[in-house]
């Protein structure tokens, strides 16, 4: 069965990703993998539409700063839409209100809101799993990039996810030498 924590419908104008439910690691490939497609199809405007999701992890945060980084580079944006005040001050804590611009007021889609949101009810797109992710190394470089993406935003973040990071590599390792990866 699909996972719909997750679901998309890609508009004229933009990529509207709505995340019903905690956005955590285990939901985040999915984020990345649509968002990528996306902007290798030369998309280049996304809103994440946080309105039912009562929370992020840091792997979340790191895959959509990673997004964000991707989008910033093929000249887009990514938005982020009606977080809840944790979740916002999750992301803000971490400085991905410097990558993207969260709730923001002047948004044109801000009229449309409850138009799109109704068009992605009514038409939903359900993420598909990328290959390799879900296994536990395919997870584990996943989780790894999104802190190490998290760490290079500031040293804070450094100092915050070092160990993590550190802990993580560690655990790549020793999957790819159980499986014989490279």
């Amino acid at each position: 069965m699909a996972d719909t924590t997750l679901i998309y419908h890609q508009f004229e104008d933009m990529l509207w990703v709505r995340c019903n439910g905690r956005g955590c690691f285990v939901n985040s490939p999915l984020l990345k993998g649509v968002c990528d497609e996306y902007l290798k199809a030369g998309g280049s405007r996304i809103v994440v539409d946080l309105e039912m999701c009562p929370g992020v992890d840091s792997t979340f945060m790191g895959t959509l700063a990673g997004v964000a980084k991707r989008c910033a580079a093929a000249g887009g944006r990514v938005e982020v839409a009606s977080p809840s005040i944790r979740a916002r001050e999750s992301m803000e804590s971490l400085g991905l209100d410097m990558l993207l611009e969260i709730d923001p007021v002047g948004a044109e889609w801000r009229g449309e809101l409850a138009e799109r949101r109704a068009v992605l009810q009514a038409e939903p797109q359900v993420p598909e799993a990328p290959d390799g992710v879900m296994d536990e190394t395919g997870r584990t470089r996943h989780v790894l990039e999104a802190h190490n993406t998290l760490r290079s935003m500031s040293t804070k973040n450094d100092t915050t996810f070092g160990y993590v990071c550190e802990t993580l590599e560690k655990d790549l390792i020793r999957h790819e030498q159980q499986h014989g990866e490279a």
